[in-house]
């Protein structure tokens, strides 16, 4: 029999129970500690604090003062002069069991506790309206813990201090509506022009859903639901007429009615300076710290703003002698960023060419934005083509018609060039080139690698070859980003407007760190700027050219619905977007015009105070002369002028002799290569490649011809080939008739040469 050896055995039972013993003890102990931290740090008692509030303070890039965010409009009325109606709308959308809890609702607390962990119904705060009020007036905007319980007590103390109707008071007359309305009274003079005392079951409902998101919910704020959804106003408006029907404050009948009734807005005038800087840096700040606390805290925000640069893109927007003409009562809108490539401090933003709201839609930095056309060229097509494959700006590509399936890529002028170098297809913006550089060489997941270091998120799954043109949606604001990148040697900065922000005692919040990279090789980003330089003395930007070394592309999409100039010195960058809100083609308007006209105005005059100064030429970059037509060294029979001399990195300068260039002897009278019966023969020098182009190509007499005159006589001949006697391409003086399968096939491809030759022609693909 076995013995038994006094051991116990630990039940499981008893084992969690002990568990979870000691896991409530420790729990216990952790929220003593925790509130007592609370009540030692929490904000001594100040009434006035309740009546009271702090405007955020706005300074520029000299720490002077500028603006101010949430300056005092603000009009007190008494609760009785508060219509019942009014007050029932803010108590169905705050907190409708206000009359009923001490300061805290408790089953408030556990219902939006087990809502947000269910999902189940519709998402609802926790905080009652004397919560909201303490937040307002004593409490960081940290959300944490330790600050929610200093909440919950100060929302205790007030309620033993005030009664119902004067916490409701306080709170009603204290609470933002946007368009600088603090308050009920100020609310509804902004909106409707009327005192709160007049306003309608429609008004008072619409007016009690903006204090929960006041830069979103505002009727007057740009829309941002989908096309065929009511603004989100009209949904907020709708959430509070429901909860109103819910709680017995007013019938569905009359929740339908008002949320039906027509609405008569005024539009309030703005009221601080440099609005659009100004707005961006609010809607930032509220993103982070909520409205409430950049609307009452009083933080100090150290901005990045230039006064005067503002001050002159915001002349030169308003001004309609700078825009295309209108369209009956519609007019082209625009947008203006201005830039310092070194750190990425942004000096100016315009977002249209008047400011006619609060928190107004923003066109320089909204999102999605609108399609860049050829501005994005150097950063998707041509910008990975030289750091990826090491092209540069002697490459040669063959300008001919394309197709990759069922997409077929226009030139803007219709017209096809044949064999030209990459600066000359940047220089007038020829769209195959650009095209045939992403889809035949760089590839589209390359492309966009090399586009995300300058700051773009793009789908690979849903972009194909047109992508080159400047499909995707971008904004002037990241446009800005990615050209300072090529200002300054290659280094992104991301674009920035906050240097500083502290608190109403000056404890830093948050201060920004510049985090430079290094999107592409030094090299790369002076080929580019080369190159774009080139546009701007000789190309489609000639009209941003200003004076002094400049850089630049143009932009113009379909039917001219988006049209854009991105430009840059070593010292600014500066990007124009022209259009309509409703995509709306602008006959006879291009990037090079309207865009680059307000790029001149703006930066010329933002350089008076700047020494000119030339781009900063990287080691590794070298000078060679090539051929323009192969890209390769000059050949025996390379004519004189088929040389130029162009910038190359460094390892890339072609290694090989031109041979494309060929002595044939031809027609005088047609042209073709010369049958044994013609009887003037000349000899040209022509290109000699192995696919053919259509007779439109603009080069296309300037190669070997593929068929053989039959104008003298009906003799054959020998198609194109090495004439053993005389060292010609051409026919020979035999008799017999030569093999077709020795002429050219249309659409067949040539053998791509690298550092860089002619590249292959990317022919027609099914």
């Amino acid at each position: 029999m076995a013995r038994k050896t006094g051991k116990r055995k630990l039940k499981i039972g008893r084992f969690f129970a002990l568990l979870g013993l000691l896991l409530i003890v420790l729990a216990g102990g952790s929220a003593i500690g925790l509130l007592a931290v609370s009540i030692k740090d929490i904000p001594a008692w100040n009434s006035e604090a309740l009546h009271s509030s702090n405007s955020t303070l706005i300074y520029d890039k000299d720490n002077k003062l500028v603006a101010k965010v949430g300056i005092e409009n603000r009009v007190p009325i008494s609760i009785n002069e508060m219509p019942d109606i009014v007050k029932k709308a803010f108590l169905a959308a705050e907190d409708h069991r206000f009359y009923d809890h001490h300061g805290f609702d408790f089953r408030g607390i556990m219902r939006a506790v087990f809502i947000d962990i269910t999902g189940g119904g519709k998402h609802q705060g926790a905080s009652t309206i004397t919560q909201q009020l303490v937040k307002l007036s004593f409490l960081s905007p940290e959300k944490t813990f330790k600050r929610k319980i200093q909440e919950v007590i100060l929302a205790v103390q007030v309620e033993r201090h005030y009664s119902k109707d004067e916490i409701l008071e306080m709170y009603m007359n204290k609470i933002y509506f946007g368009q600088g309305a603090y308050g009920i009274q100020a609310a509804a003079q902004t909106y409707f022009k009327k005192d709160a005392k007049d306003l309608t079951l429609a008004e008072a409902s619409m007016l009690a859903g903006i204090p929960k998101s006041p830069n979103y919910y505002s009727p007057l704020a740009g829309k941002e639901t989908p096309d065929d959804q009511p603004h989100q106003s009209k949904l907020r408006q709708k959430t509070v007429l429901q909860l109103m029907a819910e709680y017995g404050y007013i019938s569905q009948s009359q929740a339908e009615e008002a949320y039906n009734a027509p609405l008569n807005y005024s539009k309030a005038p703005t009221r601080y300076p440099y609005p659009y800087f100004v707005d961006y840096v609010t809607e930032l700040l509220i993103k982070k710290y909520g409205d409430d606390q950049v609307y009452n805290s009083g933080f100090k925000v150290y901005t990045t703003l230039d006064p005067d640069i503002q001050t002159i893109a915001e002349n030169v927007m308003s001004d309609e002698k700078n825009f295309p003409p209108p369209k009956g009562k519609d007019k082209p809108q625009g947008a203006v960023v201005v830039l310092d490539p070194s750190n990425g401090h942004v000096r100016a933003i315009v977002g249209g060419r008047e400011h006619t709201s609060r928190l107004c839609w923003n066109r320089a930095t909204k999102k999605p934005g609108r399609q860049p056309g050829s501005t994005f060229k150097p950063i998707i097509d041509y910008g990975p083509a030289i750091e990826f494959l090491g092209m540069g700006p002697a490459t040669v590509i063959d300008d001919i018609p394309v197709k990759y399936g069922n997409y077929e890529p226009p030139n803007f002028d219709k017209t096809f060039s044949g064999l030209i170098t990459l600066r000359t297809a940047l220089v007038n913006s020829v769209n195959i080139v650009a095209v045939k550089l992403l889809a035949d060489h760089v590839t589209i997941p390359k492309a966009i690698e090399f586009a995300s270091r300058l700051g773009f998120e793009i789908d690979g799954r849903s972009v194909g070859a047109s992508l080159a043109l400047g499909t995707e949606e971008v904004t002037p604001l990241q446009m800005a980003g990615a050209y300072g990148a090529f200002a300054n040697n290659g280094v992104y900065n991301e674009p920035v407007v906050i240097r500083r922000v502290e608190g109403p005692d000056g404890t830093v919040l948050e201060e920004y760190k510049p985090r430079p990279r290094q999107a592409m090789k030094p090299t790369t980003a002076f080929l580019l700027t080369d190159m774009m330089k080139s546009a701007t003395q000789e190309g489609t930007g000639k009209n941003a050219h200003l004076g002094r070394p400049t850089a630049g592309k143009t932009g113009t999409t379909d039917d001219g619905k988006d049209i854009w100039f991105a430009g840059y010195t070593p010292d600014l960058v500066g990007v124009v977007w022209l259009g309509y809100d409703n995509p709306t083609p602008m006959k006879e308007a291009f990037g090079g015009g309207f865009p680059a006209k307000i790029f001149y105005k703006i930066m010329s005059q933002a350089h008076q105070k700047i020494p000119p100064r030339d781009f900063q030429r990287p080691p590794g970059i070298v000078a060679a002369t090539v051929d323009k037509k192969s890209g390769l060294l000059p050949g025996p029979n390379t004519p004189p002028e088929h040389l130029v001399t162009d910038l190359f990195v460094e390892g890339t300068v072609p290694t090989a002799v031109d041979n494309t260039h060929v002595l044939v002897e031809v027609c005088a009278a047609t042209g073709q290569l010369a049958g044994r019966y013609c009887p003037d023969k000349v000899i040209r020098n022509l290109i000699k490649l192995p696919y053919t182009v259509p007779e439109y190509v603009a080069d296309y007499h300037d190669r070997v011809p593929t068929q053989i005159c039959t104008l003298h006589g009906t003799g054959t001949s020998k198609p194109p080939g090495q004439n053993r006697s005389t060292g010609l391409a051409g026919p020979d003086n035999q008799p017999d008739s030569e093999p077709e399968d020795q002429q050219a096939k249309p659409g067949s491809a040539p053998p791509e040469r690298r550092s860089w030759g002619i590249v292959p022609p990317g022919g027609p693909r099914q």
